[in-house]
């Protein structure tokens, strides 16, 4: 499932939050928020969250972020492209994940 907006659009959330793109893949979300400085310069967090289950049987997330500054913007991507380009020359059976069903999917019937 992929879900963005932009905060632009809802005055109520306006603020740090500019833009919102989040993106479930298997067990994990990933979270790509754009945010505003006070002086109005922004920046990317990429926040990686992946639900376990704790020693009580509790659901937790557990949360992983980096930060990204537009003068690192290019550098990065040129990184993370290298990276990809060296897994995908030495894997050749990377095969994209099924969605799997939400828990909420479960609850309501929808399968």
């Amino acid at each position: 499932m992929v879900d963005d907006f932009d905060r632009n659009d809802f005055p109520e959330h306006a603020g740090d939050d500019v833009f919102s793109k989040s993106v479930r893949a298997g067990k994990r979300t990933y979270f790509f928020d754009v945010k505003a400085t006070k002086g109005s310069d922004l920046y990317l967090t990429v926040t990686e969250s992946k639900r376990r289950i704790d020693r009580d049987g509790r659901f937790i997330y557990e949360k992983h972020k980096i930060f990204l500054y537009k003068e690192d913007f290019e550098k990065f991507v040129e990184g993370l492209n290298e990276a990809i380009g060296y897994v995908k020359e030495h894997v050749s059976d990377i095969v994209p994940r099924e969605e799997r069903p939400r828990d909420s999917d479960f609850e309501n019937g929808d399968f």
